[in-house]
């Protein structure tokens, strides 16, 4: 069975994000006091009583259509209502209906789903007499809650769950061999505008504006027989020029993107070099240990010969030498130009992080290493190292076990990691060498 899909929707500001956080028992979408701050469609599980289903969190109705950001934001808002099954229509009990109530509710009559009024906001029993009012609004009978204390809210899921229909479809349990994808990069890179190419749907806002997405925002989909969760990530700006607690938390999201996946999708510019904050990205990527893929978005719009892919190439390792593991493919998420190319290295990088090397070849590979290139002695004192083995996968992590562990230099640590690369592989992905004492 698949699961059923319940939408929130509604005006700025009435409380959406904060009900969709207490539906699903996570701080999973940003709440902030200014209107508009949830852009794209945001999706996640939920349980209640037993019963499992999808949650999409939406962009605050504003039909504006001559604002670029509020026409993207419109089309979320249409889009997750022909998604859902079942509708919660959010409402703000203090303020009383508005127009955009009235608008909104005008195309939820039409929308032939189940719509549950919800007015929220309504902290305690002395203000519920004002909720009689939202029966104009022509939906049906208006439910109180308050979704940042939790007041009611547990009724209104019980009612919620029994209308809930059981469909049909597909088997959406979860695998233990999905891969997990992290979009990440810059502002405008194009890192939308990749997902939505792969998956074939507008379901992230793409425009012109930098910083539109928000929100880490996941996407499930198949390609050639294998499940793929791709999460679409806020831009990373350096932090000197993130000037809000919204951004602030957006960065955050996106570093629990990168901390969550199996692999980092790192998207630059091709019309920039790489950039300081293209290597902080990438950095935060090795720094938690998963596999990198390095795209080259806009390639459609180089001039090029049958060298320029080589020498951007150089250009990066020039610029940044340690990840010379790092697969790099030149796309265009505009003509799909190699974007399934993408996904294929990213399953070959997924399988590499699970790679298991023989203890036996392990060892036969370092006593070849080191008879041609033993550790240099140190302070007087000559280094044995006498024993290798892979303790760890995914990432892979290898033990080295010597005489003096603490007097392993940095360039040998390094000589080890190349000719390991050169012996097992490990494309796109970051190795962790450490040294014990035998």
């Amino acid at each position: 069975m698949r699961k059923p899909i319940v939408a929130i929707i509604g005006r700025p500001n009435v409380g959406k994000s904060t009900l969709f956080n207490r539906i699903i028992r996570k701080r999973e979408a940003i709440v902030d006091d200014q209107p508009g701050v949830t852009r794209d469609r945001i999706y996640a599980e939920a349980e209640w009583a037993g019963v499992n289903f999808s949650v999409i969190d939406t962009g605050g109705y504003l039909p504006d259509k001559t604002n670029t950001i509020h026409r993207a934001v419109l089309e979320q808002v249409l889009e997750a209502i022909h998604e859902a099954d079942i509708i919660l229509f959010v409402v703000d009990g203090r303020v009383g209906i508005t127009n955009l109530d009235e608008e909104i509710g005008s195309i939820l009559r039409k929308s032939n789903r189940t719509v549950f009024l919800v007015v929220n906001k309504i902290d305690d029993e002395k203000h519920e007499p004002g909720i009689h009012d939202f029966y104009n609004l022509g939906i049906g009978e208006p439910y109180s809650i308050s979704a940042i204390s939790g007041r009611s809210t547990g009724d209104l899921l019980d009612e919620m769950i029994h209308a809930l229909p059981e469909l049909p479809g597909e088997d959406t349990g979860e695998h233990d061999d999905v891969i997990k994808l992290a979009v990440v990069g810059k502002p405008n890179v194009g890192k939308s505008s990749l997902v939505n190419a792969i998956i074939g749907k507008q379901r992230h806002i793409v425009t012109e504006t930098p910083g539109t997405t928000r929100d880490s925002i996941d996407t499930d989909f198949n390609y050639q027989d294998q499940r793929f969760v791709m999460i679409d990530t806020a831009g990373l700006r350096k932090r000197t020029k993130v000037k809000d607690e919204v951004e602030y938390y957006s960065a955050v999201r996106t570093i629990r993107s990168i901390r969550e996946c199996d692999v980092t999708i790192v998207l630059i510019d091709a019309n920039d070099s790489l950039q300081d904050q293209d290597k902080s990205i990438i950095e935060q990527a090795i720094k938690y240990n998963k596999g990198i893929v390095l795209g080259v978005n806009k390639w459609d719009l180089i001039e090029k010969d049958t060298h320029t892919a080589r020498q951007f190439e150089l250009d990066i390792l020039d610029a940044l030498p340690s990840i010379s593991f790092v697969p790099i493919v030149f796309i265009s998420a505009l003509t799909k130009q190699r974007i399934y190319k993408v996904l294929d290295i990213a399953k070959s990088v997924y399988e590499e992080r699970m790679k298991l090397i023989k203890t036996s070849d392990l060892n036969a590979f370092l006593e070849k290493t080191i008879s041609f290139h033993p550790p240099p002695s140190v302070e007087g004192k000559y280094i044995k190292i006498k024993y290798c083995t892979q303790i760890k996968t995914r990432p892979p992590v290898f033990a080295f076990f010597c005489n003096y562990p603490n007097l392993i230099k940095p360039n040998y640590r390094s000589y080890l990691e190349n000719r390991m690369r050169e012996q097992f592989g490990f494309f796109g992905v970051p190795l962790t060498l450490t040294f014990r004492r035998k």
